[in-house]
């Protein structure tokens, strides 16, 4: 019998018999890298497990492939005493997460409502096993009941470099863009969970100054503040490297959040991750990287009235960056982002009791920082500190998630902590035990925070996008379209066809969203209409210029063809090319793309008005390339997205969308 088999049968004597022979055998991995003892906390036999943990050679901070612990699979085995020996004993901890993000409290409460499904219909599974009473349990060691959680990252797909600010019950957030227009979302919640897009700090095409700039430049690390009734955005513009000027910060203002903001101010000030900084006196000030640099700004915030100097370089001493300041009982306390933007990411604050110091660095820094280097949630930093109006505070911070082989497919996202204050008057997060998969709602009463509906998501109702009315606010574009580039005909979204390919930087009226998980499906429902040589129109997978994925309607000689088109760099493949043969005429009929997403798996189809069945075009085993890792070639630190497009070289055809589906799936 082997060592699996006694665990599996139970029998405790041939296993001490085993293990008395060979204490070695005990480290031996199963299917899926299972360390043996899980296989014993799955039996659910009591006495079994506590022989495995306390007379063997066993390590209780081992991970099967999916990152779970060995209390997943206590929990898995219905046995609260199991899940109590692990928790109470042991010390496993019921919010540590696996690559999907399921702790074993969400996978007991899963459990428990699947019991209960089985027991409705007559089931033994819940007379057996206490998933109800496991969960109950958990909430009382983590201290919140499980419908008063919420999950992390709070703001999946590109929404990296959160700031935040709070007036009166209302929070408002913004996030970089780079070259996407409409420039800065400004998004709106009640809860700090629930987010809502009303607008944008720049939509004036005239403004935005991004028709010439590669992807991945544009607007970085923006900054929202409130002073004197106005709301402030300042932000980077980042250039490309062409000329002697990098990087410059703008500034606009509005008396409504959602806007429309001012005419964007230049601040011809070197540097990154700019933040306005408004002391009790009434002065205002700008700081930047490196570390933290302040100059004194004029009252509209508009206009640099002192040189910069260094308040504090950091505590860890690397790429220093993401300077935010917040005055609290007599200090300055100075947040940066440090360590760079991959694995080493973290969060440090230091403090003074004078504006421009000396600043001295918190001995619990760096007060946010992933340290388990195989966890899900990784690369977290830039992070600003906001208050509730019953005085408890929080941290918004950016965050990445990768798969594969190290891709952060769905870029830089958010994710929000609790700060508590030390008693010698420190600010750390999470009580320093890094980023938090599931946590606490901070305001638990109903206040009819915005869910997004991931169905038909093309229109909003009262959105007043700029691109097109009733367009749905999370919708941009690769740099601003043409005049009349994208608008609205008789509820459909129309689309000019671009006289550039995808692949050039000229390229315009691509209409697109974030890629807000791993596996989904999305669908395009377009209007069939003849199209000639060179006109193409479908559904993209896009990051930037350098790499995308089409699938596509295409004229050709008098016939028509689909194809998925797959652009890395320098180079286009074409995959899966078919003639279509159409029944009938075009006449009130519409074509479907349809794209199915598992991680890095992407599949393609396509089906017209009369067909039944979808028509697969090509399968893609791994789109490694639409992230920050994916190749090497200049900015990239945005993230993948999915919508909709039309090109030929005439610029003369349009395509018009009736439909966009988009639809989470479970991994």
């Amino acid at each position: 019998m082997t060592l699996l088999e006694a665990i599996q049968t139970q029998n405790i004597e041939e296993v001490k018999r085993l293990l008395t022979q060979k204490p070695e055998i005990i480290d031996e991995r199963l299917s899926g890298n299972v360390p043996l003892s899980f296989a014993s906390a799955k039996t659910g036999n009591l006495k079994l497990l506590q022989y495995i943990v306390e007379y063997s050679r066993a390590s209780m901070n081992e991970f099967d492939d999916k990152h779970r612990n060995i209390l997943h699979y206590g929990v898995e085995s219905g046995n609260l005493q199991v899940v109590k020996y692990l928790v109470e004993r042991v010390g496993m901890s019921p919010l540590c997460a696996d690559m999907d993000l399921v702790t074993p409290f969400d996978l007991a409460h899963d459990l428990a409502a699947g019991a209960r499904c089985e027991g409705d219909v007559g089931g033994k599974l819940t007379e057996e096993r206490e998933y109800h009473k496991i969960e109950n349990y958990l909430a009382k060691v983590v201290g919140f009941a499980y419908k008063d959680s919420y999950h992390n990252p709070i703001r999946t797909g590109m929404f990296p470099d959160p700031s935040i600010v709070r007036v009166g019950e209302d929070y408002y957030m913004v996030n970089s863009t780079f070259i996407f227009f409409p420039c800065i979302p400004v998004s709106h919640s009640r809860d700090l969970i629930h987010w809502e897009i009303i607008g944008y700090a720049i939509t004036n095409p005239e403004w935005a100054m991004l028709d010439e700039l590669e992807g991945g430049r544009g607007y970085w690390a923006p900054d929202i503040s409130y002073y004197n009734g106005r709301f402030y955005i300042t932000a980077t513009y980042r250039l490309n490297d062409t000329g002697t000027v990098y990087r410059k910060q703008i500034v606009v203002s509005s008396e409504k959040p959602e806007g429309p903001y001012s005419k964007p101010a230049i601040i011809d000030e070197d540097g990154i991750d700019p933040s306005i900084f408004n002391d009790d006196d009434g002065r205002r000030y700008m700081l930047l990287n490196r570390g933290a640099r302040i100059f004194e700004l004029d009252e509209t915030a508009t206009k640099q009235i002192s040189k910069a100097s260094l308040l504090y370089y950091g505590s860890q001493k690397r790429a220093p960056e993401g300077p935010h300041l917040l005055k609290k009982d007599g200090y300055y306390y100075l947040f940066e982002a440090e360590g760079g933007t991959g694995p080493g990411h973290r969060i440090t604050v230091s403090r003074s009791q004078t504006l421009m110091g000396v600043y001295e660095p918190c001995p619990y820094n760096p007060i946010m920082r992933q340290q388990d280097e195989n966890a899900s949630i990784q690369r977290c930093g830039h992070g600003k500190p906001v208050s509730t109006p019953d005085g408890r505070w929080y941290m918004v911070y950016l965050c990445g998630r990768k798969v594969g082989k190290g891709y952060s497919i769905l870029g830089r996202e958010t994710a929000l902590d609790p700060i508590t204050w030390t008693a010698d008057g420190w600010p750390i997060v999470n009580n320093l035990q890094g980023p938090s998969a599931i946590q606490k709602k901070p305001i638990q009463k109903e206040i009819g925070a915005v869910v997004e509906d991931k169905s038909d998501c093309l229109w909003s109702d009262g959105s007043n996008h700029v691109l097109a009315p009733g367009l749905n606010m999370e919708w941009m574009t690769p740099r601003p379209p043409e005049k009349n580039g994208i608008c609205k005909n008789e509820g459909r979204i129309s689309i000019k066809s671009s006289k550039y390919t995808m692949d050039k930087v000229e390229a315009r009226n691509i209409l697109l969203r974030r890629q807000k998980d791993f596996c989904f499906d999305a669908q395009a429902v377009m209007q069939l209409q003849p199209m000639t040589d060179g006109q193409e129109a479908g559904l993209v997978c896009y990051y930037d210029e350098n790499t995308w994925v089409q699938c596509a309607l295409s004229g050709e000689e008098g016939k028509y063809y689909i194809s998925v088109k797959e652009h890395i760099g320098d180079d286009t493949y074409v995959h899966g090319k078919k003639e279509i043969l159409w029944k009938d005429d075009f006449t009130d009929k519409e074509i479907t793309f349809k794209v199915e997403t598992k991680y890095l798996k992407r599949t393609f189809y396509y089906k017209v008005e009369t067909d039944t069945n979808w028509h697969e075009v090509a399968s893609l085993g791994n789109v490694y390339y639409l992230c920050d890792e994916g190749i090497k070639r200049g900015k990239r630190f945005t993230g993948a997205m999915v919508g909709m497009f039309a090109q030929d070289k005439q610029g003369l055809f349009r395509a018009e969308f009736s439909r966009f589906l988009y639809c989470r799936k479970k991994s």
